[in-house]
């Protein structure tokens, strides 16, 4: 399957889905140091997100988001891409921040509702600078 998804921070990347059954703060929630969900409230605690594409519908945010994931992606334990069905700029500034200062990229795109459900069927994606999605 192709989607077309709007890029809220551009770049290529490839992985197994990981798709998120509740939202992730990535600030207290999520360890950049290990990649790992640390919320013990978090219905996939322990879950490793590194280098997977993650789907999830909306983030449980704070200001603090864009240095947490900037971190991850300087220690490469960050998503390889993260696909959300609702606008994060918090995220969007974390992965533009870490592709200025460490020059690495973790795509951040958003797709429709309905293209969402799709791909919550994909096991494997990669994407595409210009945000085409490619699902199998």
């Amino acid at each position: 399957m192709k989607i077309k998804a709007r890029v809220l921070s551009g770049g290529d990347a490839e992985g197994s889905l990981l798709l998120l059954e509740e939202p992730l703060s990535f600030w207290g929630a999520f360890d950049p140091n290990t990649g790992i969900i640390v919320d013990t409230h978090h219905p996939q605690r322990g879950a490793c997100l590194t280098r997977q594409v993650l789907l999830m519908r909306e983030t449980r945010g704070s200001g603090s988001a864009p240095g947490a994931l900037a971190e991850a992606i300087r220690l490469n334990t960050a998503p390889s891409c993260i696909i959300l069905a609702s606008r994060d700029i918090n995220l969007a500034i974390g992965s533009q921040v870490a592709a200025t200062l460490y020059g690495r990229r973790c795509p951040i795109l958003l797709v429709a509702e309905r293209d969402f459900e799709r791909l919550k069927t994909a096991t494997y994606v990669s994407v595409s600078e210009d945000g085409t999605i490619s699902a199998v």
